[in-house]
C-alpha cells in the first residue's frame, strides 16, 4: 500500500512543504538479515517533502526518530524541526527530504510484535530497506544523505554497500563502530528492561532506561547550569531538579515508544561495524568535543579510514543531542548539499 508520490496535503503539510508524499512500501521479496534471519515481506514507511523539483537528501537520526523530519503546518511534530524545513539550515526549499521509519522501530514500518521473537538488526539491513525504497521511488541518487547518531551508522553502512547511489554523506555523531564505554551503558539500559517486562512491568523499565539514557546525551555543563537548584520535599523525601527532569524525559518517551523496539534498535547501534576504507565518496565527519557516547578520537579515526573526509569539530553544551540544537553550527556543513553537480 503506497501513496502515489505527488503533491499532498494528507498529512497536514502547507505552503511550500505542500510537496509531500508519503507511503508504506511493502518489499515484495523477503530481506535476508545481516546477522541471519530474515524479515518476510517488510514494511517501509517513508515520507518525501520538499521543493519538487529538487535534488533528494535523505535525512535520518537518532533510534528514536520517525519519517516526519520536518512539518510547516506543525514544526515541532518533525523530530529536525530545529534544523530541517523552509529556510532552515537543512534548507527544504533548496532538497527534498526524505525520511522513513526505521524497520524495527515504533512506527509504521515492520517492527517487534510482543511476546513474539524478532531478528537482531544491522544498519546494513536499515541501508537495503532505504536502497529498495530509493528503487520503488525511481531516485537513481541521492544528492546526499544526513545521518545523526543511529542515522549516521545507516549512511555509512548505505555509502560502504551503494557507493554509486549517494553523491556525498554527512555523518554526526557517528562512527565506524560503537565504543565500548557507550555500548556499557545501554547494555545496563537493556537489562533494566528485559527485568522490568519479567514482572510485567515494560513500560516502567523503559521509562527508567530513557532517564539513564538522558544522562548520557548531555553534559556535565548544562546539568550544572540548569538544575544547580537544592532539591524540594515531597511527601517526606528529596526530589532533586535534575531528578525530576530525566524521569518527565523517560514517561514521556515510554508512553510513545514500545520497549521491543528499544531493546531491538539499541542492539542494533552495538552490532554496528562498517568498513570505513571501503566508503569512496565524500564524507563531512562531524564531531562534538563533548559528546559522552561517541569520543572525540573515534571520530577522528573515522575521518582518518575515510578515503574522502573532512572533519568538522564542534563544541556543544548539549553534547551527543547536539545535532538537535546546533542549527547554526550545522548550516555552513550542509551548503555542500546544495550544489554538487
Amino acid at each position: 500500500m503506497d501513496q502515489a508520490l505527488k503533491p499532498s496535503t494528507r498529512d497536514g503539510d502547507g505552503g511550500s512543504q505542500a510537496h509531500a508524499g508519503s507511503g508504506v512500501l511493502t518489499l515484495a521479496r523477503s530481506l535476508s538479515l545481516h546477522h541471519g534471519g530474515e524479515l518476510i515481506e517488510p514494511r517501509l514507511a517513508w515520507r518525501l517533502a520538499g521543493r519538487p523539483d529538487a535534488p533528494v537528501v535523505a535525512a535520518l537520526g537518532g533510534i528514536s526518530a520517525h519519517r516526519r523530519v520536518f512539518d510547516v503546518a506543525q514544526p515541532r511534530a518533525g523530530w529536525w524541526w530545529e534544523v530541517v524545513g523552509p529556510g532552515l539550515s537543512l534548507d527544504s526549499e533548496q532538497v527534498r527530504v526524505l525520511g522513513i521509519d526505521y524497520l524495527g522501530g515504533s512506527g509504521e514500518s515492520t517492527g517487534p510484535i510482543p511476546g513474539q521473537p524478532f531478528p537482531s538488526l544491522s544498519s546494513y539491513d536499515q541501508a537495503e530497506a532505504v536502497r529498495a525504497l530509493l528503487d520503488h521511488l525511481r531516485i537513481e541518487r541521492l544528492r546526499g544523505f544526513v545521518g545523526a547518531s543511529y542515522g549516521g551508522m545507516v549512511a555509512l553502512a548505505f555509502a560502504e554497500r551503494y557507493p554509486t547511489r549517494v553523491e556525498r554523506l554527512v555523518v554526526i555523531s557517528a562512527a565506524d563502530r560503537t565504543h565500548p564505554m557507550a555500548t556499557a551503558w545501554r547494555t545496563v539500559q537493556r537489562r533494566i528492561v528485559r527485568f522490568a517486562a519479567s514482572l510485567g512491568r515494560a513500560s516502567e523499565g523503559l521509562e527508567l532506561a530513557r532517564a539513564l539514557a538522558m544522562a548520557t546525551y548531555r553534559t556535565p555543563g548544562e546539568f550544572a547550569a540548569r538544575f544547580g537548584q537544592p532539591p524540594r520535599r515531597v511527601e517526606g523525601a528529596y526530589v532533586f531538579p535534575i531528578e525530576e527532569y530525566l524521569f518527565a524525559r523517560g514517561r514521556d518517551y515510554a508512553g510513545r515508544y514500545r520497549s521491543e523496539s528499544f531493546l531491538c534498535l539499541s542492539e542494533s547501534i552495538d552490532l554496528h561495524a562498517v568498513d570505513a576504507a571501503r566508503i569512496p565518496v565524500p564524507v563531512a565527519v562531524v564531531a562534538v568535543r563533548e559528546d559522552q557516547l561517541v569520543p572525540l578520537e573515534d571520530l577522528r579515526a573515522l575521518a582518518a579510514k575515510l578515503p574522502r573526509a573532512t572533519l568538522h569539530e564542534l563544541s556543544s553544551v548539549h553534547g551527543h543531542d547536539a545535532f538537535l540544537k546546533e542549527a547554526h553550527a550545522l548550516r555552513p556543513i550542509f551548503q555542500s548539499l546544495y550544489g554538487v553537480a
